[in-house]
């Protein structure tokens, strides 16, 4: 069984065909960087404008990748929230009229449970039940899995993400966008111990996260220091070593609340190095193991959903005729297969 899945739910157009018995046979990604650098951020009408010129190339290369025609596959899975509406609608209406076209079944698939079960691509799978860190632009969440759609949400940010801090806070230091991965990269060469910045919530009971006050936190060390380029890279360390030591708390007493030992991270902020260091870390000392996919299937990417979409249609999971996108969707509303 073959699916072809779509991701469009922000600013990078993933496609990838995915085959069950021989895994990914073809991946393309185009991120719209360029396009949203002169403005630091996301805007959301040029990213679906760009989605619209950019889908259905990138299905005919991986097609050509995979050296298959529609008629080799038996589904289409796409992305149908949460996200950026008018985006997510590109991937929705390209993916059910193709599936339409072509005879076969289209399947809605949750991005967050793409990001979930991204590290089942890997050789080294986590079995159930794990606890799992969701770290994006968009979202942070803390979730026990017990099965695929057998998802309990145990905590998740009240504002900011840790994704959306890390770009806030570098635009403050006049990183270029995305801000994220340049911070942490400055960061490298910043000094220990100079800046000691709060860890949110790590003080009372708990497994919800906040990152906006550090986000100020980091705003008013700014303005009161000097610009210079091992100040920034000073700051940049102590931001990072914050947001880091409280996801780690975070996932620590989920885990000894949990009475588990597996740990999956997932998500653009799960490609962070001092992260993945951190956290494994954590686990030796817990005799336990962290899992985790791959830089390239950390970020928003269209083979999570073609996985994702795999394990719904086996279900017996798929579309109707109509389409919806869902910009808000809570991942423990989805149901068990």
């Amino acid at each position: 069984m073959r699916i072809l899945g779509i991701e469009t739910s922000c600013d990078e157009t993933g496609i990838a065909i995915f085959d069950e018995e021989k895994g990914i046979l073809a991946h393309r990604l185009y991120s719209q960087i360029d396009v949203h650098a002169d403005y630091g951020g996301v805007v959301p009408e040029l990213a679906s404008r760009d989605h619209v010129r950019k889908t259905l190339p990138l299905i005919e290369q991986a097609l050509k990748d995979a050296n298959l025609s529609p008629e080799d596959l038996d589904g289409v899975a796409y992305t149908a929230g949460p996200g950026l509406v008018g985006a997510l609608l590109v991937g929705c209406s390209i993916g059910r009229s193709l599936a339409y076209g072509w005879g076969i079944p289209a399947v809605p698939v949750h991005h967050m449970e793409g990001h979930l079960l991204a590290p089942m691509l890997e050789d080294d799978v986590p079995e159930f039940p794990f606890i799992a860190l969701l770290v994006s632009g968009g979202h942070t969440l803390l979730v026990r899995v017990d099965g695929i759609g057998q998802y309990e949400v145990l905590g998740e940010s009240i504002d900011d993400a840790a994704g959306e801090a890390f770009d806030k806070t570098a635009k403050l230091l006049g990183l270029d966008y995305p801000g994220g991965p340049v911070l942490a990269k400055m960061a490298e060469s910043g000094t220990p111990g100079r800046f000691k910045f709060p860890r949110p919530m790590t003080d009372r009971p708990g497994l919800d996260f906040s990152f906006s006050g550090l986000k100020t936190f980091a705003a008013n060390t700014i303005h009161k220091e000097d610009d210079s380029e091992q100040t920034k890279a000073d700051i940049a360390y102590a931001f990072q070593e914050a947001v880091i030591d409280t996801l780690t708390i975070k996932c620590k007493r989920a885990l000894q609340q949990c009475g588990l030992n597996r740990l999956v991270i997932a998500g653009g902020v799960s490609a962070n190095k001092e992260l993945r260091a951190k956290l494994a870390a954590v686990m030796k000392k817990l005799n336990g193991n962290v899992y985790y996919p791959r830089p390239e299937y950390c970020t928003d990417n269209g083979a999570m959903i073609a996985f994702a979409g795999m394990q719904r249609l086996k279900a017996g999971v798929h579309a109707e005729l109509t389409f919806q996108a869902t910009p808000r969707w809570p991942l423990d509303t989805l149901p068990a297969v």
